[in-house]
Parts: structure tokens; sequence; C-alpha cells
């Protein structure tokens, strides 16, 4: 759980720049800001997920 998840999110990041990229120069803008918007979301989960496993981990050392 160490170093793996940032480069998942950095490589969730970069695709979803290059596609965004794209499809700005495609004249999609739109679907260019719904593609940002799904990388974020994909991201906010991943990180999610860190601090649910957090959580369970403070509750376990703690006896809750």
């Amino acid at each position: 759980m160490g170093v793996e998840i940032i480069f998942k999110i950095a490589a969730v990041g970069i695709l979803t720049a290059v596609v965004g990229q794209v499809l700005k120069h495609t004249g999609k803008e739109e679907i260019a800001m719904l593609t940002t918007l799904a990388g974020l979301v994909i991201a906010l989960l991943m990180v999610l997920n860190l601090i649910v496993t957090l959580f369970d981990t403070v509750k376990g050392l703690f006896n809750f």
C-alpha cells in the first residue's frame, strides 16, 4: 500500500489530462469536462478507500 497507490493516482491524472486535451482540440469541450470530472471521481474514490482503511486500523488499534 505504499508507492503503488501514488502511481495509480498519477496514472489516472495523466490519462485524464491527455484524453481531456485531445477532446478539447477536437472541439468537444463538454465531453472533455465530463472526462476530467470522471477522473477526479475515480481518484477521490481511491483516496476514500485509503481513508476507510486508516479508520479501520485506528479503530482496531484502540479496540472500539
